[in-house]
């Protein structure tokens, strides 16, 4: 299966994830967290850092629930427009691209 190129927009809001699980972790460890959450430490730092731009919902999911963090959060922080964002963002491409 090809993977198609990831959009500026979605680049974007999974550098946006990436932050938001980082703050939300604290000074909670990484490997107590991805344990945690039943996910390796390299997922989870690849995530946070931005070189996973769109993880697996589950994975989402499981790392939100660890953090304390509702799904509905998660989604409200990372889909909020940003500076250089244009009109032109419809949102369709994060929908689809969240759960891949």
């Amino acid at each position: 299966m090809v993977r198609l190129p990831l959009t500026p927009a979605e680049i974007e809001r999974g550098q946006r994830l990436g932050a938001l699980l980082r703050r939300a972790r604290g000074e909670r460890s990484m490997l107590d967290t991805a344990l945690a959450a039943r996910v390796s430490p390299e997922t989870l730092r690849k995530i946070e850092t931005g070189r996973v731009a769109t993880p697996a919902f589950p994975t989402v999911a499981a790392i939100a629930d660890v953090l304390g963090l509702s799904l509905d959060a998660v989604w409200a922080e990372i889909s909020r427009p940003e500076s250089g964002v244009g009109p032109t963002d419809s949102g369709h491409h994060a929908r689809g691209r969240l759960a891949s």
